[in-house]
């Protein structure tokens, strides 16, 4: 039976999600990777209990995290109804969807109907009767905006998510997705996008022809950021520096490719790491504490293989200071590698 430490609220500060009420953590805990049937369940109930022990209030899922896709809803659902169901107040649980998830043509996309149905399963397989947060996981081209926000304000009407959010929208179409939303009477509380000192996409002055970047959007709209992939799938931990291990994502045939694990990149990698050791840190550390430097970034979405990792990667809150001369040097390395794998999701299209 897991008891929560006492303490859990003493050492993780928390941001308010925009202009919100909704407070977060500056570090939170998704379980894209390590929660699926191919991992020990055991291992996972190690990993979330401790981080909420940590003062890690937000779980972060998708329909199709796993793998099989529902499965890590399905495993976080037997950790709620074991151990976390008189905690339910205390975290913020999200999903999404948009991508694949079942055959035919109501199993991807970005429809009311795939929205809807794949939110009530969702929500079967965890057990639950609301989320805190539903996010629209991709803009989708083929279907209207008025269509796939009119399902998420649906779903925040009925009561069965608290808020809305999307993810992977660039600048243009998160404007577009905002004034969409003013119409139908929807508050957007949230934007989850990719972003880490190689992946630099939501900085882009001019996205898409708009001539501002996504963070601007979302600071003057008073939307919170939720970014993901901080540690750019496992190459700023340090993990690469010195070729491919055994038990790494790209070892497993993960999403990780293997162009991304380019010598330039590498050799960037390994300036940053330096950087990093010189501020008593791991690069993990710094990765995570760098895209915090933001004050429009709410929260990092992290993962975690084991309770030693995030651990290592909580080591972050220690030093999330940085001195002008650090930013200049880091930006010497910090530069964009390819490496961003939901680009073509967040197109102008």
């Amino acid at each position: 039976m897991y008891t929560p430490a006492d303490n859990r609220y003493d050492h993780m500060p928390m941001r308010h999600c925009g202009k919100s009420g909704l407070q977060l953590p500056l570090v939170s805990l998704g379980l894209w990777q390590n929660f699926g049937d191919t991992d020990p369940l055991q291992t996972q109930r190690e990993i979330v209990y401790h981080a909420f022990d940590r003062g890690i209030t937000q779980i972060d899922l998708a329909n199709n995290y796993g793998p099989p896709p529902g499965s890590a809803e399905e495993n976080f659902g037997r950790m709620l109804r074991a151990d976390l169901a008189a905690l339910r107040d205390e975290l913020v649980i999200t999903t999404k969807a948009g991508y694949p998830m079942h055959p035919g043509p109501y199993g991807d996309g970005s429809s009311r109907k795939y929205l809807l149905s794949s939110l009530d399963a969702s929500l079967r397989r965890m057990g639950l009767d609301y989320v805190d947060i539903f996010y629209s996981h991709r803009y989708n081209p083929d279907t209207p905006l008025t269509e796939t926000l009119g399902a998420l304000k649906t779903a925040v009407d009925s009561g069965r998510a608290l808020y809305a959010g999307i993810s992977s929208y660039n600048a243009k179409r998160t404007r577009e997705a905002l004034a969409v939303a003013a119409d139908l009477g929807l508050d957007l509380l949230v934007h989850q996008p990719s972003y880490s000192m190689l992946n630099r996409w939501i900085e882009d002055p001019d996205q898409a022809g708009t001539g501002e970047s996504l963070l601007d959007v979302l600071g003057d709209a008073g939307m919170g950021a939720v970014v993901f992939s901080p540690l750019a799938q496992g190459m700023l931990t340090g993990k690469y520096l010195d070729g491919v291990p055994a038990d790494s994502r790209r070892a497993k045939g993960g999403p990780l490719r293997e162009e991304y694990l380019s010598e330039e990149n590498l050799a960037r990698v390994r300036s940053l790491n330096e950087i990093a050791a010189g501020r008593g840190q791991t690069l993990a550390q710094m990765a995570v504490a760098w895209v915090l430097r933001d004050p429009r970034v709410t929260t990092a979405l992290v993962g975690a293989s084991s309770v030693r990792q995030l651990d290592d990667t909580l080591g972050a809150l220690d030093n999330l200071e940085f001195t002008e001369a650090e930013l200049t040097e880091i930006d010497r390395y910090a530069r964009d590698g390819g490496v961003n794998l939901w680009a073509p999701r967040s197109s102008d299209r």
